[in-house]
């Protein structure tokens, strides 16, 4: 795959602020290894994304351990708004000390410690323990703030290894690398279902208890390409203290002069909202259908399989129409048929599709998505598995070519925390949606108004290099 590279020049076919816009010491491109390992690490993080905070691990927490399909999906709703608070909070700071400090790969391992350790700690989400409910919640926070906050550092290294023009391409690339990384865990996941792991009882779902630990074995090793190869920024001569303190009073003060960065700032706030509600029917997608449907582990993992086809050539090709046709309009694509997508997945009931059109009740003798109710849910759910990749792969280039020259790590944190900053407001709708309606359906159909406003508000951004 490293050979596939496109020319870095000729693919700009509209115009934009950074369209041959000569290279910078600062934006020298990295080599072709290094630019590989660099879109290895979301190979390298995937899993916990596909096989624990969705496929697997999310539906047994809600409707095995916790053991209430309603207050199953509240619980998880929780657990996720909680790490998404603690993440907003941290994320600006850590991106604009990084700046000051220079290097990046040093937080970036230290998150990732954390999201190892956090992992491996769902080993002991044994079912029919309330009393663990509190602590493996505890650790799934800790490993989704070791996740992302090593995603902002990742993400705050693209500018410095890739050609402007070709930044699109390699986030997109990254992005399908992630896709295939998931699948091929998921892959794994249904070859171990049927064999007996390790003599253990299957009535202690070892299995979906597993995904933690190997999750956090698979980050261990393919992670290391992007320390090896990967180039860093150079070091500034900060101490750790200083570069905290020179971060801080930076944040602080574009902060303060974020009306200045007004075009920035609206495409900030409108990431905030449909990213929101994107993340939000991912995670919650697989929690709702084994909870309509009343999926097992392995259809779950045959649904994820599915998805993750369809998103892989999603992203690779968003990579391409990005580059060609702009961030923004790739972004405004994927955004509609997500929007779409969403609203046929909530249309689909127990006894009914399409809100309205009543379908026959689901037999527990019928084959895999043997019923109309599954087929039209996989229908949309696959659409919204083909825009997820372009739509996520292109807001992260977006602010790439929006960030000032010398404050990428800042305006990551910053697009860190826009995708964080209500990251804890979805899921806690979701929470409170389904508690005080007790309907599964209902709490995931309020993601469908983070989509619709953050939709609204990028069409008013432009596609341009902001001044610092």
């Amino acid at each position: 795959m490293i050979g596939v590279w496109p020319s870095p020049r000729g693919v700009m076919q509209w115009s934009n602020s950074y369209e041959h816009r000569p290279m910078t010491d600062s934006h020298r491109e990295a080599s072709k290894l290094g630019q590989f390992s660099w879109a290895l690490f979301d190979w390298a993080n995937q899993p916990f994304f596909t096989v624990v905070t969705t496929f697997i691990f999310a539906p047994y927490f809600a409707n095995v351990m916790v053991g209430n399909a309603v207050e199953g999906q509240a619980a998880w709703a929780f657990t996720q708004s909680t790490s998404g608070i603690l993440i907003a909070l941290l994320s600006p700071f850590l991106g604009a000390m990084a700046d000051a400090g220079g290097k990046r790969k040093p937080y970036i391992f230290t998150f990732q410690l954390l999201l190892g350790l956090g992992c491996a700690a769902l080993w002991w989400a044994y079912p029919g323990r309330p009393d663990l409910i509190g602590p493996i919640s505890a650790a799934v926070v800790i490993a989704t703030i070791g996740a992302e906050m090593s995603i902002v550092f990742n993400n705050a290294q693209l500018p410095h290894i890739v050609h402007p023009e070709r930044m699109g391409w390699l986030s997109g690339f990254g992005w399908g690398l992630g896709y295939c990384g998931g699948l091929v865990a998921l892959f794994i996941v249904l070859a171990l279902n049927d064999r007996t792991l390790f003599g253990l009882d299957p009535k202690t779902y070892p299995l979906e208890r597993l995904v933690g630990p190997a999750s956090a074995l698979w980050l261990a090793v393919f992670v290391i390409p992007m320390f090896l190869f990967t180039p860093d920024t150079a070091r500034q001569k900060l101490t750790l203290w200083e570069a905290a303190r020179q971060g801080g009073w930076s944040l602080l003060d574009t902060v303060m002069r974020i009306g200045r960065f007004r075009n920035a700032l609206l495409y900030l706030i409108a990431f905030m909202l449909y990213n929101d509600g994107l993340a939000s029917i991912i995670a919650f997608g697989g929690v709702y259908a084994a909870a309509t449907f009343g999926w097992s582990t392995v259809t779950l993992g045959i649904f994820g399989i599915i998805l993750t086809v369809f998103a892989i050539p999603g992203a690779f090709l968003g990579g391409k129409l990005d580059d060609r046709f702009g961030s923004k309009r790739t972004v405004q694509a994927a955004a509609l048929g997500v929007i779409v997508a969403t609203i046929g997945i909530v249309s689909v009931s127990a006894d009914r599709v399409f809100f309205v059109v009543p379908a026959s009740d689901i037999l527990p003798t019928r084959g895999l998505f043997g019923s109309v109710q599954e087929w039209v849910f996989m229908g949309f759910a696959l659409l919204l598995g083909f825009c997820m990749g372009p739509m996520q792969a292109a807001s992260r280039t977006m602010i790439g070519r929006l960030a000032p020259e010398g404050m990428t790590g800042e305006f990551f944190g910053l697009f860190a925390l826009s995708g964080r900053a209500t990251a804890w407001m979805g899921p806690l709708a979701i929470g409170i949606v389904t508690t005080a309606t007790q309907s599964n359906r209902l709490g995931v159909a309020c993601v469908l108004i983070f989509l619709v406003l953050g939709f609204v508000l990028l069409c008013g951004v432009r596609e341009e290099r902001t001044k610092a």
